[in-house]
């Protein structure tokens, strides 16, 4: 990977100064973004309060993980930090501090602002993109998602939600020095490297369908499928016993909702106490659900990432990689073929609660960027 463009780092959360460590690993920079994905089982208040010492004039952004990818491929209990450096790319962040009171055409006025600006000064630098982390248990992904859509336009915006590893009890983003739940930010940037876009999914739809006749759609809560109490009816059209259901469970028969020819997944977090079902996304009565299939994921991973070196090979790769086919591939075995072919790649991120990607969020999938050399001619990304 060409460091003169994106640096990235790896560092154990356990380490003493993971900081220090991580701005030697990065090199001197200087940096317009420094991206930090970071363990919950950091000291995540105490490893933000440093970063500013260390990164002076950078802006840093980043959140809590279910699970990283660094050097080794998947990974877990470390700091993930990625810097652009400030020769080839520029950066404003958008704080989003408190999800409950979004107001769209507030941000969207926000957003718009930012992107003139980084026009104005920088316009020197053709490529315009946003990335997006967000609590990932706010319930209030798709809301925000669809807020952006108006202030980026066709800039292309891919994100992920922060995570807890599987403990889901609290996601945290940050911005410079504020830590924050229940937020989200917002990096708007230029830059010359040419990007590519990208959405990989491995799932099947099959033709058994559901339908959610009772839910708190706030809430992302499924009370009722078929008229039928909800764990029981998605446990029968799974053949399985109710008392069985888990986060594997999801990962094998996730499901899906149709959106003009193509289907999304709407991925269940969990089971309540109650044998009612958690989504990670939006959910309402009236909704059709369908059971899908996942096809092999190491075959899929492996054409999907070849595909992204048909323009050149990318100097770097972001990938927002859902929890679940994380959980997939250590049922099945994959996890060292999967990490192998994201160490082949250059794949760096984390593991995430959920994707964005423009306007919409989604799960079950990876979402990205590939970034290229200055003067490849890239085209073709993911809607």
């Amino acid at each position: 990977m060409d460091e003169q463009y994106i640096s990235r780092a790896f560092v154990s959360a356990h380490s003493d100064r993971p900081v220090e460590q991580l701005a030697a690993g990065l090199g001197p920079g200087p940096f317009s973004l420094v991206l930090l994905f970071v363990s919950s089982e950091a000291d995540v208040a105490g490893f933000v309060a440093d970063t500013a010492r260390i990164w002076q004039g950078a802006r840093i952004v980043g959140c809590t993980t279910a699970g990283e990818i660094s050097g080794a491929g998947y990974d877990e209990g470390s700091i993930v930090a990625i810097g652009f450096h400030a020769r080839h790319f520029a950066a404003e962040t958008l704080l989003v501090p408190d999800l409950s009171q979004l107001v769209a055409t507030d941000l969207s006025e926000a957003l718009l602002h930012i992107r003139h600006s980084l026009a104005r000064d920088h316009g020197h630098l053709p490529e315009e993109f946003a990335l997006l982390l967000v609590d990932g248990l706010s319930a209030r992904e798709d809301e925000l998602a669809s807020a952006l859509a108006a202030g980026t336009g066709m800039m292309p915006l891919i994100g992920g939600s922060a995570g807890d590893g599987a403990n889901f009890r609290e996601t945290l983003v940050f911005d410079g020095e504020q830590l924050l739940a229940n937020a989200a930010v917002i990096s708007i940037m230029r830059g010359a490297c040419p990007l590519r876009a990208f959405k990989m999914d491995h799932i099947r739809p099959t033709e058994r369908r559901m339908v959610v006749t009772q839910a708190d759609s706030a809430a992302r809560i499924v009370r009722q499928i078929n008229a039928e109490p909800a764990v029981h009816e998605y446990a029968r059209l799974i053949g399985m016993q109710p008392e069985s259901v888990d986060i594997l469970t999801f990962a094998i028969h996730p499901l899906t909702v149709r959106m003009g020819e193509r289907h999304h997944v709407r991925a269940i977090q969990r089971v309540l106490p109650s044998g009612e079902l958690l989504f990670f996304s939006a959910i309402d009565e009236g909704m059709v659900l369908t059971i899908a299939e996942p096809n092999n994921l190491v075959d899929h991973l492996a054409s999907e990432l070849q595909a992204l070196t048909r323009p050149g090979n990318p100097v770097a790769v972001l990938g927002f990689d859902c929890i679940l086919r994380r959980v997939e591939a250590q049922e099945k075995q994959m996890t060292g073929r999967v990490s192998e072919l994201l160490r082949k790649h250059g794949v760096i991120g984390f593991s995430t609660y959920g994707e964005q990607i423009g306007p919409m969020h989604i799960n079950h999938t990876m979402t990205g960027f590939a970034f290229y050399p200055p003067g490849t001619v890239v085209s073709g990304s993911d809607p």
